[in-house]
């Protein structure tokens, strides 16, 4: 826990460190919405076929994976990384998101709703020991 002042009151300097260290929680339907600007802004619709978007998604997982090749195995929370490496890191899996996302709106899939579906699914399938 960082240095508390004085007079900070423990629960809201506890409450100050996790407003900071925060994820935003973000809806697919928010970047859905967004991305569909970025490309209408850009006059895009036209290449953001089925095709054309998977391909993309291919070559980001290709970028993606080009970080992790030759370093063996990674521990969880990448402590030996850079923030630079992890700052490419989080660039790298934003654009495969992105691009999957654009991909489910072009084939009319509701990816959130295929993604609760498959959890389930997945449950039934491999049951807890």
């Amino acid at each position: 826990m960082a240095n508390m002042g004085a007079d900070e009151e423990p629960e809201k300097q506890i409450q100050k460190e996790e407003e900071e260290n925060k994820v935003m929680d973000v809806s697919l339907n928010l970047l859905s919405l967004k991305l569909k600007e970025f490309a209408k802004a850009r006059d895009w619709k036209e290449y953001h076929t089925p095709r054309n978007l998977l391909l993309a998604m291919v070559a980001e997982v290709g970028e993606l994976s080009e970080i992790f090749m030759w370093r063996g195995e990674v521990g969880r929370g990448l402590q030996d990384w850079e923030e630079a490496e992890k700052e490419h890191l989080g660039e790298e899996l934003a654009d495969v998101l992105l691009y999957l996302i654009q991909l489910s709106d072009a084939c009319e899939v509701d990816l959130g709703g295929a993604a609760l579906n498959k959890i389930s699914k997945n449950a039934l399938k491999y049951p807890p020991k």
